[in-house]
């Protein structure tokens, strides 16, 4: 049933552009530093002794907000996909449990944000390749910050869809969104236990692996309470 619930939604989406916003985030963010390293390279390359290293810290620092951006966009428009169309109550009078609608529209999203972050270490890698930055190109280190983020921000993505699921005006989710993304952009000055900091990967007391472990279980723990909140409510 799950299977089937996937293979529609993936259908849905195809309306929708979701699978162009996947190709356009990652491709922002290093577009980005095309046009950095075309203006400045030899200034840049001046700033480290490791050029692969500063050149994926360069990535890095765009890299939370396009994933944050890109998780308000893809939650909304999952969530219009339904609303637009009025079609809840035709899905829920399916043969088909809510929480397995719930687990589809998370799932469906959960692989659009794992391209994007594939697509992010492909691009970065072939203009880092270009840029001729060096023999030894550290794969770890790129498959880490390519990786790394989206396992961070799995709190921001189940919080996010929770309120596009369950919000009757979709005014909540956008605001909610906004307020995410300024979050995002000022990560340095915020605690530690905001969940939009946590793509950055700059807490001080903590090692990435941590933060990796902390996403994951405060995602799961956000899905969970989400999923119970879309089962137990009406659907208008």
């Amino acid at each position: 049933m799950i299977g089937q619930l996937l293979r529609s939604d993936f259908l849905k989406i195809k309306r929708k552009g979701l699978w162009l916003l996947t190709l356009i985030g990652p491709l922002g963010v290093v577009f980005l530093q095309m046009v950095n390293y075309a203006v400045r390279k030899d200034y840049l390359l001046q700033q480290s002794d490791d050029n692969w290293h500063y050149y994926l810290l360069n990535v890095n620092a765009f890299t939370p907000l396009a994933l944050v951006l890109g998780i308000v966009i893809l939650t909304s428009l999952m969530a219009s996909v339904e609303n637009e169309t009025n079609a809840w109550k035709q899905l829920i009078a399916l043969p088909v449990s809510k929480m397995a609608v719930y687990l589809s529209k998370f799932t469906v999203l959960l692989v659009l944000l794992f391209v994007a972050s594939v697509l992010l270490l492909i691009f970065t890698l072939s203009f880092g390749m270009y840029l001729d930055l060096g023999d030894e190109m550290p794969y770890v280190s790129l498959i880490k910050f390519s990786f790394y983020p989206y396992l961070a921000a799995l709190p921001v993505l189940a919080l996010h869809l929770w309120i596009a699921l369950v919000s009757r005006h979709q005014g909540i989710p956008v605001t909610m969104g906004v307020i995410g993304v300024i979050l995002t952009y000022m990560a340095y000055n915020l605690p530690n236990w905001m969940i939009w900091k946590w793509p950055a990967l700059m807490q001080e007391w903590a090692e990435p692996a941590m933060i990796i472990w902390l996403g994951i279980g405060c995602g799961l723990l956000l899905y969970v309470a989400g999923m119970v909140h879309f089962v137990r409510k009406d659907v208008s």
